[in-house]
């Protein structure tokens, strides 16, 4: 590594001036009401001095700040669970009966993490974790309340909703975040690891891989792209992968599915020339499917302006709620009529091309104008300071947490490790911070979001019949 990429590193670290609220925060002391958010003292903050008539003339009007995505709102149901009760010390640690890797902290404007456990979190989900908090304390300097929470980066919600119901009032569960969750746990969905790359994979920060993705859409039009179903991946993941092999097309019969499994081994052996994201997009439907658990493949896949074809998911993401079936995705079943399923989808598709394209168009959109990292990062500081909210303890250093900051996450990594890293380092966001969060839905707005949902997904059943 070049001594001007290291001296590119020797930035002035954004860090808050410790506010008293902050210094508060900060300190050891019993459990009791956790404290707001720290006030703002940025541009715009009050002060003794009246401005004259000409220096208020001349101050350019302040920009509205615009609504969050509507997927956003979510935020509220995956807290719901503590709303009654709030978040107690004891609470954050009962969640070490889940085998958590890590527990976070942020006490007056720095980020502390301790590890748990003999196994460490797989290849780099951890450090990348990480370094994606460091960069929204970067971003949003002095905004992010302290907090204390316990991470998982496994790929299965363990903390089940079911626990909570009885004839006798239970504790609310222990709030644990991890990439994913579903409906039948309460695990807290977080914006995953691979939005600042994936080295292992050759997988470049999504703001890259992105701006990639966009430029060869550009490239094909849908109606120039191959006519079938496209998925690529490592089907030994997944009962439901094994079973999409069998969609392949024979001698027999064509499913109008083109199936492939992904060796990573040998894609690392021979540089990854087989496994360039940007270079996927060239069928007019793409498969999503399943592995173990969720998988980062979504976003990839929606972002292709092809056909999405969901195979039933089981867990979502943090942002997968916002999309809906015959919108932005074509729900396929996920049972042994799987094949006929894609078929189907894909028989429609080629003889209704314009709705076909209006889907894959809605999805892309969805994809280039909601999850950017802006919205990313918003996402990541709503959560956090809607969890911080409901803490009913003040936040300290967690027992063995060491501090992380850019210089000790660079220090000693190399190749695209610390690449990723220094092409993702964020600085301080300009214009008036994050977007503005929309109120949690209401039982009969759930309720709404749940049957057009359902009825969709019935329609397509209908149809396949």
């Amino acid at each position: 590594m070049s001594h001007l990429l290291f001296c590119a590193l020797q930035v002035t670290p954004i860090t808050p001036a410790a506010t008293p609220g902050i210094a508060r925060n900060a300190a050891t002391g019993p459990e009791a009401p956790a404290p707001g958010r720290p006030r703002s003292t940025g541009v715009g903050a009050s002060t003794n001095q009246t401005p004259s008539a000409g220096a208020a003339s001349s101050a350019p009007p302040p920009r509205e700040v615009p609504d969050c995505p509507a997927y956003f709102r979510w935020i509220h149901e995956d807290l719901r669970p503590w709303r009654g009760t709030g978040v107690t010390r004891g609470a954050v640690e009962g969640a070490r009966r889940f085998a958590p890797r890590l527990r976070v902290a942020v006490v007056a404007g720095r980020l502390y993490v301790a590890r748990y456990g003999r196994r460490r979190c797989f290849q780099t989900r951890a450090a990348f974790t990480q370094w994606g908090i460091l960069q929204l304390l970067r971003r949003y300097p002095g905004r992010v309340p302290d907090l204390d929470l316990m991470f998982d980066c496994e790929d299965l919600p363990v903390v089940g909703a079911g626990e909570r119901h009885g004839a006798q009032p239970q504790p609310p569960p222990p709030p644990l975040f991890r990439y994913c969750g579903s409906e039948a746990t309460l695990d807290i969905a977080f914006p995953d690891w691979s939005f600042w790359g994936w080295p292992e994979l050759n997988i470049k920060p999504w703001e890259a891989l992105q701006r990639e993705i966009n430029e060869a859409n550009a490239v094909v039009n849908w109606t120039d792209r191959a006519p079938y179903a496209y998925w690529k991946g490592n089907p030994k993941v997944g009962a439901e992968r094994l079973l999409l092999l069998r969609c392949n097309a024979s001698g027999e019969r064509d499913w109008n599915a083109r199936v492939y499994a992904q060796d990573w081994g040998e894609e690392v052996r021979h540089g990854f020339r087989g496994s360039d994201l940007s270079k996927q997009c060239t069928h007019r439907y793409r498969i999503y499917i399943e592995g173990r658990g969720w998988s980062v493949s979504e976003k990839y896949i929606l972002a292709c302006e092809s056909v999405a074809l969901m195979v039933r998911p089981r867990f979502h993401d943090f942002f997968s709620r916002g999309l809906s079936p015959l919108r932005h995705y074509w729900p396929v079943r996920g049972d042994r009529g799987m094949c006929r399923s894609i078929k189907h989808a894909v028989d429609w598709g080629n003889a209704h091309a314009d709705r076909a394209q209006e889907m894959a168009g809605n999805a892309s959109r969805f994809i280039r104008e909601e999850l950017t990292m802006d919205r990313v990062y918003d996402y990541m500081f709503h959560l956090l300071t809607e969890y911080a909210r409901l803490l009913r303890y003040r936040p300290a250093v967690p027992r063995g947490a060491a501090e992380v900051t850019v210089e000790s996450m660079i220090r000693g990594r190399r190749g695209l490790e610390r690449q990723f890293m220094v092409d993702t380092l964020a600085a301080s966001a300009s214009g008036d911070g994050p977007c503005r969060l929309k109120p949690a839905y209401s039982p009969e707005e759930l309720q709404a979001l749940r049957r057009a949902r359902a009825d969709a997904v019935r329609q397509v059943e209908a149809w396949e019949i």
